[in-house]
């Protein structure tokens, strides 16, 4: 079972930026949805935004349209979430999953996804 790690998270000020990672252990065969989901402290965990490998279709949260870009970079197996214009309602642990079903709906990669261990975002005021 392949194995996703994320990387890139940190501490930043409101209105800076991040940039995380999600490395697979090796290469997916397959098609495969690949998205990015937090967690707050006391809250469940949310979607954040997929890609699809399918058609590299995306799909973003209401709440980071406009700010988080997610992409793929098929020479280092990575998928990677630009955080622009980051604000503290975005300090949460992030995390990867790996899906091979369709759509970006967090049940589905809790039933049936393989997940990162996160990493943590704190963006302060």
């Amino acid at each position: 079972e392949v194995q996703l790690a994320e990387s890139g998270g940190g501490l930043v000020q409101a209105g800076g930026s991040l940039r995380l990672s999600c490395a697979a252990s090796e290469f997916i065969f397959g098609d495969y949805v690949i998205g990015w989901f937090r967690q707050a402290p006391g809250m469940g965990r949310e979607e954040v935004s997929c890609i699809d490998k399918r058609d590299d279709s995306t799909w973003y949260a209401e709440h980071v349209k406009g700010r988080f870009t997610i992409s793929r970079d098929n020479a280092k197996n990575t998928v990677d979430l630009q955080m622009n214009s980051l604000k503290p309602e975005d300090t949460a642990v992030y995390y990867c999953a790996i899906y091979r079903g369709y759509g970006c709906y967090y049940p589905n990669f809790a039933d049936n996804g393989s997940w990162g261990h996160g990493t943590q975002v704190t963006v302060s005021a």
